[in-house]
């Protein structure tokens, strides 16, 4: 990783767009820290710091602490991200937006421009119900109609502004915007996350027992980032052999090649499905006066991770077993709406491509179908090993989640991975370029 970015440097193209995306990266960081106007920030730190829950721990996590800060980009980009998933959605069930995609690059600048819609109308739903829900208990210090709609205008402003910046990121830096300002988001939750580690197992002890805890977490720290990013690199390659023909005087084709079918098909969105399933009906909640004694404040509990794998609280590790299932469901699910066995089987046909020892056509789909459903299982699995263990540390040794792991760690690391293949292949084309 260090090689490429030491080589990337050298070349003049590249080094200007990651200047670019660094300067973007500030701007956000700054903005972040920039509370919205008539906010009492006393009563935002007391409000959230009685609401650290999970459900708000992962949200103050995807937006970088704006949430817990009240700031113009408290609503972070989770509407774009939303946004990108339902028009997915939508595609696979509106013939007019299936067609758009399949109309190349005109067709895919349209969806985009209905995704920049859709994302201004959620966010402007999320910063009434926000403005609403906390202007009620205090936040605001004028809890009145100018000022909820200014702080409403405020959010929405501010969301749509990221994925601007996301957008000329994507355009003129390096990667894709939108993952990366989640990245740094992210990544800017790890020095508080590092505090609650060391006052959890090292404050306090002896310089030898400090140090043995000290190589024992990193060890597992080091683990499940290894995991993690053998999880997103895993690829079945399913071996391809294209048929040779004529033409004019000379035979053409008989090429070999494969597909690559991640293990990880669906990424991290089966886990955000999944989280944001298990936490909603808690965070809408929280605007309530709930009894947490009666069978519905009882159920809420349960949808809790804090609550899950505790000895005093046995039957609330149900919520566990659901939160599973709904990433195993999740992962198939999107894996059939973005992977089209009957389609690549087609394809493979007419370019008069085949799998060995596979006839073309239906053949080759059930084929792929039995691989992926295998393989499919393997990613979720190992999606849920990497979501469930921060909960599980949580719950043995009573500290609050850590952001960087769990969902955020497999966004981390795939954005990663994917922002140095797309700086390889830009030095590639360069020297290709160079060549010619």
């Amino acid at each position: 990783m260090f090689k490429t970015l030491r080589e990337a440097l050298k070349v003049k193209d590249i080094r200007k767009r990651l200047l670019f995306t660094f300067l973007m990266l500030v701007v956000v960081r700054f903005g972040s820290q920039l509370p919205v106007p008539g906010v009492n920030r006393s009563i935002v730190e007391e409000l959230f710091s009685s609401l650290n829950q999970d459900a708000f721990n992962l949200f103050n996590s995807f937006t970088g602490g704006s949430m817990e800060n009240f700031s113009i980009f408290a609503l972070s980009i989770t509407p774009y991200i939303t946004s990108s998933i339902i028009m997915q959605l939508l595609t696979i069930a509106i013939p007019r937006l299936e067609e758009l995609q399949r109309d190349g690059q005109e067709g895919r600048k349209k969806i985009v421009e209905y995704t920049r819609y859709v994302t201004v109308a959620l966010a402007l739903i999320e910063a009434i119900a926000m403005t609403v829900g906390f202007g009620s208990q205090g936040v605001l210090l004028e809890y009145n109609w100018f000022t909820i709609l200014m702080t409403v205008f405020t959010l929405t402003a501010g969301s749509a502004f990221l994925m601007w910046i996301g957008e000329r990121i994507t355009e003129n830096g390096i990667g894709n915007g939108i993952s990366v300002v989640l990245l740094i988001n992210i990544l800017s939750r790890i020095p508080d996350d590092m505090g609650v580690i060391y006052e959890r197992f090292i404050a306090g002890r002896s310089i030898a027992a400090g140090v043995v805890i000290l190589l024992i977490v990193l060890a597992v720290l080091i683990a499940i980032v290894l995991f993690t990013v053998l999880l997103n690199a895993a690829v079945r390659k399913i071996p391809v052999q294209y048929a040779q023909k004529m033409q004019g005087r000379r035979n053409v084709g008989g090429q070999q090649s494969h597909i690559p079918l991640k293990v990880n098909t669906a990424g991290v969105i089966p886990v955000i499905f999944a989280s944001s399933l298990m936490t909603t009906p808690y965070m809408i909640a929280q605007f309530f006066t709930v009894d947490y004694t009666s069978i519905g404040g009882q159920i809420l509990l349960m949808l809790q991770s804090s609550y899950w794998f505790r000895i005093e609280y046995p039957w609330y590790s149900i919520g566990a077993v659901i939160y599973i299932a709904l990433i195993i469901v999740f992962a198939y699910f999107y894996t059939s709406i973005t992977f089209n066995p009957l389609e690549v089987a087609n394809n493979m046909k007419k370019q008069g491509g085949f799998i060995p020892g596979i006839r073309p056509g239906k053949p080759t789909s059930d084929y792929l179908n039995k691989i992926l459903n295998y393989i499919v299982l393997i990613g979720a699995v190992g999606l849920v090993i990497v979501a469930i263990i921060p909960t599980i540390i949580s719950s043995i040794f009573n500290i609050s989640s850590l952001s960087f792991l769990g969902t955020s760690l497999i966004i981390i690391i795939g954005v990663i991975i994917e922002t140095l293949k797309q700086i390889e292949t830009k030095m590639v084309a360069r020297e290709y370029d160079s060549i010619f």
